[in-house]
C-alpha cells in the first residue's frame, strides 16, 4: 500500500506555514461523477443524522452537516489515505474526523470575512472542541483542527476560492469567548475597505481583540485549485475566499473535513449545535476513528455510517 505521509520538509513547512498543498486526490473526470452522485444523494435525508430545519431555528448550511455520516461516498472520503496519512503526520497516530461541511459559493455571492477558529465557539459562546491544557504545543498553543478542504468543483479567481496568509496560525486576532450576532439581512450585504465580505450573516469584526486590526492582505494569496484537489491548512490560520463574479453555472463547492487527536474533547458538555440561526441535536451525532486507536472514553463514536457501511479505519 502507498505510504502518503508528509516528510520532515513538508511537516517543517507547515509547522512555519499552517497550511500545505494543493495534493490531488481525485482526477477531474472522477470529481466530477462522484459530485454528481453526492449533489443527488444530498436530497435524500432519510438517514441523515440532524433533522430537516423547519422544526428548529433557521436553516442555512448547518442542515448538511455531517453528511459522511450517511451517505457513502463521504465516509470513504474522511478515511483516504491520501488524506489520512498526511494528517497523521502532523497530529500523531490517533485521529478522529469530528465533522464535515460544505462550503458553495454562488453567482454573486460576496466574499468570506478574514477568520480563525481555535475552539469554534463563536456563535454560541460553548467551545466545540477542547484540547487537555497541558498538551497544545502540537497545535500552536491556540488549540483548533486540521481542516482538509477539497475542492468538488473548479475553485478559481472568477467563482471566489479560497485565500491564505500564511504564518499566522500561531497568534489569534479573535476571542471566541465573544459571541457574535447572527443577522441573515447581512448576507451579501457588506463592505469592508471596499470589498465585498461577509460571514454568511455574522460579522467577524465583532470578535476583534484589537478592534483596529485589520489582515495584512498584502502577504495574502488566492488558492486556485482544480476539482479533485485538497488543501490542509489550521483552523487557526487566517483564511478567506474572494467574491463569486463568475457565471451562473460556475458554482464553487468545498468539502471540509476537520479532524483532531482522540486526546481532543469534541462537543464537550454540549447537547446541541447552535450556529447560522438554526439549532441541531447531537442525539446521533457520533466522531469517526480514521486512524489509530482510541484510548479515551469522553468522545461518542461511530464504527459505520447510518446505512450500515463501515469505516475504513487505518
Amino acid at each position: 500500500m502507498k505510504d502518503f505521509s508528509l516528510s520532515e520538509e513538508e511537516v517543517a513547512e507547515f509547522s512555519k506555514n499552517g497550511y500545505i498543498g494543493p495534493f490531488v486526490l481525485y482526477d477531474q473526470a472522477e470529481m466530477k461523477q462522484r459530485w454528481h452522485k453526492i449533489r443527488y444523494e444530498l436530497t435524500d435525508r432519510s438517514h441523515a443524522i440532524y433533522p430537516d430545519l423547519d422544526a428548529y431555528s433557521g436553516a442555512n448550511n448547518i442542515a448538511n452537516y455531517d453528511r459522511h455520516l450517511d451517505i457513502d461516498l463521504l465516509s470513504e472520503h474522511i478515511c483516504r489515505q491520501e488524506i489520512v496519512d498526511r494528517v497523521v503526520s502532523i497530529l500523531g497516530p490517533d485521529v478522529l474526523c469530528w465533522r464535515t461541511e460544505f462550503f458553495p459559493k454562488h453567482k454573486g455571492d460576496e466574499g468570506t470575512d478574514w477568520h480563525q477558529a481555535a475552539t469554534f465557539a463563536n456563535a454560541s459562546g460553548t467551545p466545540q472542541i477542547l484540547w487537555p491544557k497541558d498538551d497544545m504545543e502540537k497545535a500552536g498553543g491556540l488549540g483548533g483542527t486540521l481542516t482538509i478542504w477539497t475542492a468538488l468543483t473548479d475553485s478559481t479567481l472568477e467563482n471566489g476560492c479560497l485565500q491564505l496568509l500564511p504564518g499566522t496560525h500561531k497568534n489569534m486576532n479573535y476571542d471566541e469567548d465573544k459571541i457574535m450576532e447572527y443577522a441573515p439581512t447581512k448576507v451579501n450585504q457588506m463592505e469592508k475597505d471596499g470589498s465585498r465580505r461577509g460571514f454568511f450573516g455574522y460579522d467577524y469584526r465583532e470578535l476583534q481583540i484589537d478592534s483596529a486590526f485589520k489582515p495584512d492582505e498584502s502577504k495574502a494569496f488566492p488558492l486556485v485549485m482544480k476539482a479533485g484537489q485538497f488543501v490542509i491548512f489550521w483552523s487557526t490560520l487566517m483564511h478567506a475566499s474572494l467574491p463569486h463574479t463568475g457565471s451562473l453555472r460556475d458554482t464553487r463547492v468545498g468539502y471540509a473535513t476537520r479532524y483532531v487527536p482522540t486526546k481532543v474533547h469534541v462537543y464537550p458538555e454540549t447537547e446541541f449545535v447552535v450556529e447560522y440561526g438554526g439549532t441541531i441535536p447531537l442525539e446521533k451525532y457520533g466522531a469517526v476513528l480514521v486512524a489509530g486507536e482510541n484510548k479515551f472514553n469522553y468522545n461518542k463514536l461511530v464504527t459505520s455510517n447510518t446505512r450500515g457501511t463501515p469505516f475504513v479505519v487505518k
